[in-house]
């Protein structure tokens, strides 16, 4: 019952296809009450979202980004249900930048068992499957990916895009990595999954629904997502507001 990222990556590629269309055209911004960003691309591809998801696995709750944030999360959840982000990374795609996905996770007793996660400008598409990560492109046929083992001395960390050198250079001496780069949304987590780089430190404010389902792909491809401190990271904190803590994501 846990095997469905083929299903979620379906559901991921339709939500894809409906938003790349809006991207670059200046579609209006609205604020929500955090003061983060909101356009049309998100509500559309949350809606096509979560009626896919209702029709498919009806018996599911889902948390998903707007819907929580219009009308509030949930004050508590049962042990399996999906969290949705249906454009993580808004302001890169309100930039223009290239870096912004669509996301779906299955948690399961605080874990995430299954995932998919789209990028739409890139056709990119990075899912679980048979106890794995797999990825495909449009129109190539789905392969295996993995997490590479750290590389010594040429370690990449993938960092956020607004993040100060110095707190960038305080990461490096805490971490150890070499190498640096900025990116957006959780297309840092698949980089990671498929050996491209090696780290992604995030000491600071994130919700659940944007890391669930990269890090269901990273665990499958050999990878981790943990605390700062190596302890296991939960999900379904519904007194919490479904707010993550800070995380260190890392390859095999």
């Amino acid at each position: 019952m846990n095997d469905i990222g083929a299903e979620l990556a379906e559901i991921c590629d339709a939500a894809a296809a409906l938003i790349l269309p809006l991207w670059r055209t200046g579609l209006a911004v609205a604020q929500k009450a955090d003061e983060s960003p909101v356009t049309e691309a998100d509500r559309q591809g949350e809606a096509l979202i979560l009626k896919a998801l209702a029709e498919r696995f009806p018996d599911i709750p889902v948390v998903s980004e707007e819907d929580a944030s219009e009308f509030g999360a949930p004050e508590a959840i049962g042990p399996r249900f999906f969290l949705v982000d249906p454009l993580d990374g808004t302001k890169a795609f309100v930039r223009g930048d290239p870096h912004f996905t669509v996301n779906i996770g299955l948690i399961q007793d605080g874990r995430p068992v299954a995932g998919a996660v789209a990028s739409p400008p890139s056709g990119e598409v990075w899912y679980t499957q048979g106890g794995q990560a797999m990825k495909r492109l449009q129109g190539v046929p789905a392969r295996p990916v993995r997490a590479r083992p750290w590389p010594d001395g040429a370690a990449l960390a993938l960092l956020s895009h607004t993040m100060k050198p110095e707190t960038a250079d305080k990461l490096a001496q805490e971490y150890g990595f070499h190498l640096r780069e900025p990116m957006d949304s959780s297309i840092k987590l698949c980089r990671i999954a498929e050996g491209m780089a090696d780290i992604y430190p995030r000491h600071g404010p994130t919700m659940e629904w944007d890391t669930a389902a990269g890090h269901a792909v990273l665990a499958a491809a050999g990878g981790r997502l943990t605390t700062p401190e190596g302890q296991p990271f939960l999900y379904g904190k519904a007194h919490e507001g479904f707010r993550n803590g800070w995380f260190v994501a890392r390859g095999a």
